[in-house]
């Protein structure tokens, strides 16, 4: 069993992120925090509230609000492929304002909201218990703000992470600069943190997520399990459920055809930094030097990638070593399958598929 910790900016591949986090079945997820990123930090917590609720959490699991800015530099957000709201285009999610929604926000006994680096920092405590417990993978599918501010104020509990997976970067790529993916162009500086901390980290880049495209075939599964598909149309969701993540899809589908020129569908980043923690094997990776640019005229936030070993390195995690395993593929067909399973599973629990 994998004890999961994610870190997220909800965003529409954020959102499949957090079912498979829920439904993976060697994955406990302990929580999950929020920052800025594809739309605000206020959106994003409840965005991640909303699927949690929609999406059958079991009842601990709890959205702790994280950083509302970046370390250094000025907020940005990607209205254009994400909507204002962050899940722009989605149809059957529990409004905002419900009280269900709210209530999986974390509250402390006062009442007061509990933040990301206090859910965090107690959820490792508690799981670890000082080497006699288990450890916790620390996923980031957003801004790795709260990441970098973790390591920062928590140095004593980094022996109780086993390892950092984020979906972020580019080899020789970018998508919302000529050099730089937007997780990273967020917060450039809280990139370089968590690349410089001791411990394990993996790097899921736009060059493996760019794989991993929703077709008309696999959409067309996933709205109706084994049904045909016409070529001309989608055929009818079998669920609630399933009409939900076909909105999702098609709006995705339809910002990266209009801004990105992907004609057979969307890309799901931020699904894969699950995938990877529940089965790596069905990735493979190169293990390399990574650093951010963090001062170029034309190429801030660059994942600058060592792929030819220019730089000496040590064997550690940390500042001296090669810091980062580097994603380099992924068996999409095993993907799919897996995302399809926890679909399946989502079903049966699933409240919106009981909604009067």
């Amino acid at each position: 069993m994998k004890y999961v910790w994610l870190d997220c900016d909800p965003g529409h591949d954020d959102a499949i992120a957090i079912l498979l986090a829920i439904h993976c079945s060697n994955i406990h997820l302990l929580g999950v925090s929020t920052t800025h990123g594809n739309t605000t930090s206020e959106s994003t917590a409840i965005n991640a509230a909303r699927c949690l609720l929609a999406f059958g959490a079991q009842p601990h699991v709890r959205v702790y609000p994280g950083a509302s800015k970046p370390l250094l530099i000025t907020a940005r957000y990607d209205a254009e492929i994400h909507g204002p709201d962050g899940l722009g285009g989605v149809e059957g999610l529990p409004p905002v304002d419900s009280p269900d929604v709210l209530s999986r926000i974390a509250i402390d006994a006062d009442g007061s909201t509990v933040r990301a680096l206090e859910g965090l920092s107690q959820s490792i405590k508690e799981t670890w218990k000082k080497g006699s417990g288990h450890k916790v993978s620390i996923i980031s599918s957003g801004p790795m703000t709260n990441i970098a501010l973790f390591i920062s104020a928590y140095p004593d509990l980094l022996d109780g992470v086993d390892e950092f997976v984020f979906m972020g970067g580019g080899v020789g790529m970018g998508n919302r600069s000529a050099t730089a993916e937007f997780n990273i162009l967020c917060d450039p500086h809280a990139a370089q943190i968590v690349l410089d901390s001791p411990i394990k980290t993996t790097m899921i880049p736009i060059n493996v997520s760019h794989m991993a495209i929703v077709t008309k075939h696999l959409h067309a599964q996933l709205l109706s399990p084994g049904a045909a598909l016409d070529t001309a149309t989608l055929p009818s969701p079998s669920t609630n459920l399933r009409h939900t993540l076909s909105t999702l899809i098609t709006f995705f589908a339809d910002a990266y055809k209009a801004v990105f020129s992907f004609n057979d569908g969307p890309p799901l980043h931020d699904a894969l930094t699950v995938a990877y923690v529940s089965s790596p094997d069905l990735f493979t990776t190169v293990r390399r030097r990574v650093d951010i640019e963090l001062t170029g005229s034309h190429s801030t936030g660059e994942t600058v990638v060592d792929v030819w070993n220019y730089r000496s390195c040590d064997d550690t995690w940390g500042p001296t070593g090669k810091n980062c395993l580097v994603a380099q593929s992924v068996q999409v067909e095993k993907f799919f399958d897996m995302l399809l399973e926890c679909v399946t599973r989502c079903d049966r629990v699933s409240p919106i598929n009981f909604a009067l």
